[in-house]
C-alpha cells in the first residue's frame, strides 16, 4: 500500500463485497462463510487482488479477537432453557466425541498423507472440533425449524468444543518438539482450560450484569461496554491458562439470560459485531493460502475431509451420544451432518506453523481444504438433511418485532408487532378478545392511519397491532395473532396429527374413542405419563415414538410437563 487512502478503499471494497455477497449466499444456498473465504482468496496474492500477507501471528491474533466476540454474541443469544434438554449430549459430544473425531481423523490421515503417528493425530486434533461461527450463522441463516433437543445439543456443542481442540492441539505439538513430559501434565492442562474457563465465565457473566444494572450510560455506549468486558475476561482467563474461549460464551450466556432492559440496545450492535468478525476473519484466512500449494494437495485433503464427514463424525456422534436414548436414529444422522467446520480448525492450523513444525504448511493446506469441503459439502445441504431426515418442526408463531421498553431494569414490558392475516380474528372487536394479564392492544395501524386501541375497535385483515406484555405471555400472544393461524394449524396438523389432545386424557377413553387397543396395564395411565413412561429424560416439542400402531408426538410443553400430544396412524406399517 502507498498510503492510507488506499488501504481505507481496499478495505472498504472488501467489505461492501462480502455483504452484498449474503444476497449470493441467498439465493443459492452456498454458505456465506465459503464465500467469505473465497473473496479472500481472490484479494490475495495469488488472485486478481494481488495483496500479499504472510503474517501467521497476526492472522491468529484477528483469528482470536473475532472468535472472542462471535463467541459472547452466540452465548448472549442461547436461551439457557435449551440447557435443561441440550447440556449433556452436547458436553458429550464436546469432549469424547472431539477425541474420537480427532482420533479417527487422525489414523486415516496416517495412511492417506504417509505421516506419522504423532503428525496425523495432530492432523486430526486440528479438524477435530466443529465451528461455532458456521454452526450458528447457518442453523440461523438457513430458516430451519429443529427439535429443541437436536437444535440445542449443536449450538452448545460448537459453543463449547473448541477448548477440548486446542488442548488435543497443543498436546500433541507439545509431544512433537518435547515440550511436554506426559499424560500427568496434559491431564493438568486439560482441568485448568475447562476448570478456569468455566469459572472465570460464570463469574465473569454475573460481573458484567451487576455492572449494567448499576451503571447509567447512553444507550450506544452498553454494547461497547460488553465488549471490552467481553475481550478483557478472554485475556484474564487465557492469561490464567484457562480457555477464554470457554469463559467469554458462558459470560455471553449468563449475560444474554439476565433479560436487563439495556438489551435492546446490546444485542443489535453485538450482532453486528458478530457479522463483522466473521467477514474480517474469513477474507484474512482467504488471504493466508496459496491456491497453487493447496490444489497440489487436493486428491488426499478430499479423501481426509470425506473420511471425516462420513466415518469420523458420525462415529464420533454415536458414541458420544449412546448414553442418551432419547435421540432417533434420524436426529442422530441431521446431528452427525452438522459436523461443519469453519475458522476454528483454520486458526489451529497455525499453531503447528508458529512452533516450527516441518510439516505445518502441509497441515495447514490439508487442514484448510476440510474446512472448503466441509462448507460446500454438509453446509450447502443442511435444508435439504434436514427434509430428508424428517427432523423439521413446524414454523413457530412469532410477532413481526419486538422490543423491550425500557420501564423495568429487569423483567421488563415489551412491546410486540403483529399482522393480522387471519381469518379468525378478522372482524372481530377487541373488547372480545380475551388477553393474558397485564397485556392490552395499544395501538393499531390501518393503512397509513393510527386507529384508536379502544374496546370497540373492529379488527381487520392487515390491520398492524401494536401490543403490550411480558415474555412469559408470548405464546398466547402469538397463538392470537401471530401470522397466518389457520396455515399454522394446517401445518401442525400434518406433524402431529388429526387429533391433538390435552395430556390429562385418560388413555382408556382415547381407546375408546379412537379405536386404538391399549394394554390393561396403560389404561388408567393419562396421556402426559403415558408420553414420559416412553421417553427418556426431558421432554421436548416433537418427541415421538410408535405404540399401538400410532404415532405419539408430544405438542406442547411447559418444562417437563408434557401439556398436549398429538396422534396420527403410522402408515409405515401399511402394505
Amino acid at each position: 500500500m502507498n498510503n492510507i487512502e488506499h488501504l481505507f478503499l481496499l478495505t472498504g471494497v472488501l467489505l461492501c463485497l462480502s455483504v452484498l455477497a449474503t444476497l449470493l449466499s441467498a439465493r443459492s444456498g452456498i454458505p456465506i462463510l465459503l464465500i467469505f473465504l473465497v473473496i479472500g482468496m481472490l484479494a490475495g496474492e495469488s488472485g486478481p487482488g494481488g495483496i500479499e500477507f504472510e503474517s501467521y501471528s497476526l492472522a491468529y491474533g484477528i483469528g482470536n479477537l473475532a472468535l472472542a466476540i462471535i463467541l459472547l454474541d452466540g452465548g448472549m443469544r442461547t436461551r439457557m432453557e435449551t440447557f435443561r434438554v441440550g447440556l449433556r449430549p452436547a458436553l458429550s459430544m464436546a469432549t469424547l466425541g472431539v477425541v474420537v473425531t480427532s482420533g479417527v481423523t487422525g489414523l486415516i490421515a496416517v495412511y492417506i498423507l504417509d505421516l506419522s503417528w504423532l503428525h496425523g493425530l495432530l492432523l486430526g486434533a486440528i479438524v477435530g472440533s466443529t465451528d461455532a461461527a458456521a454452526v450458528f450463522s447457518l442453523l440461523s441463516g438457513k430458516g430451519m425449524h429443529l427439535n429443541q433437543r437436536v437444535g440445542a445439543s449443536l449450538e452448545i456443542e460448537s459453543g463449547t468444543n473448541d477448548p477440548m481442540a486446542i488442548f488435543l492441539t497443543l498436546t500433541v505439538i507439545g509431544l512433537i518438539t518435547g515440550e511436554m513430559d506426559g499424560a500427568g501434565d496434559a491431564l493438568l492442562f486439560l482441568l485448568t482450560q475447562f476448570g478456569i474457563g468455566a469459572v472465570a465465565g460464570v463469574l465473569g457473566g454475573l460481573l458484567l450484569v451487576q455492572m449494567i444494572k448499576r451503571v447509567e450510560l447512553a444507550a450506544g455506549l452498553y454494547p461497547i461496554l460488553v465488549t471490552g468486558f467481553g475481550l478483557t475476561l478472554f485475556a484474564c482467563t487465557a492469561l490464567l491458562q484457562g480457555s477464554g474461549f470457554l469463559a467469554v460464551y458462558l459470560g455471553g450466556l449468563v449475560l444474554g439470560n439476565s433479560r436487563l432492559r439495556d438489551m435492546e440496545s446490546i444485542l443489535p450492535v453485538l450482532d453486528g459485531l458478530a457479522w463483522l468478525s466473521q467477514i474480517g476473519l474469513f477474507l484474512v484466512l482467504g488471504l493466508l493460502i496459496s491456491p497453487a500449494e493447496m490444489w497440489a494437495m487436493a486428491l488426499p485433503a478430499s479423501l481426509i475431509a470425506l473420511s471425516l464427514i462420513f466415518i469420523a463424525r458420525p462415529l464420533a456422534v454415536l458414541v458420544s451420544l449412546v448414553p442418551f436414548f432419547r435421540f432417533n436414529r434420524r436426529e442422530l444422522g441431521f446431528i452427525s451432518w452438522v459436523g461443519l467446520r469453519g475458522a476454528v480448525p483454520i486458526v489451529l492450523a497455525i499453531f503447528p506453523l508458529m512452533a516450527g513444525i516441518p510439516e505445518g504448511m502441509l497441515l495447514f493446506n490439508v487442514a484448510f481444504f476440510v474446512v472448503l469441503i466441509s462448507l460446500l459439502v454438509q453446509g450447502s445441504s443442511l435444508p435439504q438433511m434436514a427434509r430428508l431426515l424428517k427432523v423439521e418442526m413446524p414454523p413457530e408463531l412469532a410477532p413481526r418485532r419486538r422490543s423491550m421498553l425500557g420501564i423495568f431494569q429487569e423483567d421488563d414490558f415489551e412491546m410486540f408487532l403483529y399482522t393480522v392475516s387471519s381469518e379468525s380474528i378478522d372482524g372481530v372487536v377487541v373488547r372480545s378478545l380475551t388477553f393474558p394479564p397485564h397485556c392490552r392492544v395499544a395501538a393499531v395501524f390501518r393503512g397509513e392511519n393510527l386507529l384508536p386501541a379502544s374496546g370497540s375497535t373492529r379488527l381487520a385483515m392487515g390491520d398492524t397491532l401494536c401490543v403490550i406484555g411480558r415474555s412469559n405471555h408470548l405464546k398466547t400472544l402469538n397463538n392470537m395473532f401471530g401470522g397466518d393461524l389457520d396455515a399454522a394449524r394446517s401445518k401442525a396438523r400434518a406433524f402431529f396429527g388429526d387429533f391433538i389432545l390435552d395430556a390429562d386424557a385418560r388413555m382408556g377413553d382415547v381407546a375408546l374413542m379412537y379405536g386404538v387397543d391399549v394394554d390393561e396395564s396403560e389404561a388408567d395411565l393419562d396421556l402426559g405419563s403415558f408420553m414420559l413412561a416412553h421417553s427418556n429424560g426431558h421432554p421436548v416439542v416433537g418427541d415421538n415414538f410408535v405404540r399401538y400402531d400410532m404415532i405419539w408426538t408430544v405438542a406442547d410443553v411447559d418444562g417437563d410437563q408434557v401439556l398436549k400430544v398429538g396422534l396420527r396412524e403410522d402408515e409405515t406399517e401399511k402394505p
